[in-house]
């Protein structure tokens, strides 16, 4: 039942985030951007971004916080590979770390692919850069949701339930809150960048527990 739970969900996640990039390409597609980028679904965009401009503060906080998600997967990472080092069975380590992985790299080639494939542009351009830069999905929203997302799984795999895999797991939950409200109104992004990042880590989050979390029927 959780297989089918997460597979569902995982989809629709999935197909809400691929119309979101159908809607922002074909509805309301105005050059309201630095350097007279277009964006669509302009007003809604628009209009959000002049309720939170640029705050430079939080968006430095979002910029630890992304570090600090690269610092749990390079902790995983190092897990995984502990596991196979000491292991003398073919296989080496668990099989979630090698899903894990493989969710690190979907991940990754998302990354690459949409800064290839252009959906939108900041609505600034950032002190210190010198031209516009893409910003769907927004990068540190899906870091952060699938890094912190993925470890809270791991939590539950790894650790008996008890009082401290309660706390690291909420721990875990206001860290992507923090990301996400942070990036949200810090005014580097787009309002539709943040909700695509959300839903595109939906999707890799919950197909990653399809592969991990063992059914109970």
């Amino acid at each position: 039942m959780k297989k089918k739970t997460n597979a569902m969900v995982g989809g629709i996640a999935f197909v809400l985030f691929i119309l979101l990039i159908i809607l922002l390409k074909t509805v309301d597609v105005a050059a309201v951007g630095p350097e007279g980028t277009s964006v669509g679904l302009s007003h809604l965009n628009v209009s959000f971004h002049e309720m939170f401009p640029l705050n430079m503060t939080f968006y430095k906080l979002t910029e630890m916080l992304g570090y600090l998600a690269l610092l749990v997967a390079a902790a995983f990472a190092m897990m995984g590979l502990s596991q196979r080092l000491r292991s003398k069975q073919a296989g080496g380590a668990d099989h979630e770390f090698y899903i894990l992985a493989g969710l690190y790299v979907a991940m990754g080639i998302l990354y690459v692919l949409f800064e290839k494939v252009i959906i939108n542009y900041r609505p600034e351009i950032l002190p210190g850069e010198t031209g516009v830069e893409a910003s769907f999905p927004s990068s540190h929203t899906m870091l952060a949701c699938v890094v912190f997302g993925s470890a809270y799984t791991m939590l539950k795999i790894y650790m008996e339930k008890s009082t401290k895999r309660l706390i690291l797991q909420i721990v875990l939950d206001v860290l992507i809150f923090l990301t996400v409200f942070g990036r949200l109104i810090c005014g580097v992004h787009w309002f539709t960048d943040i909700v695509g990042g959300v839903l595109i880590s939906i999707a890799l989050v919950r197909m990653f527990n399809v592969f991990v979390i063992e059914d109970e029927g």
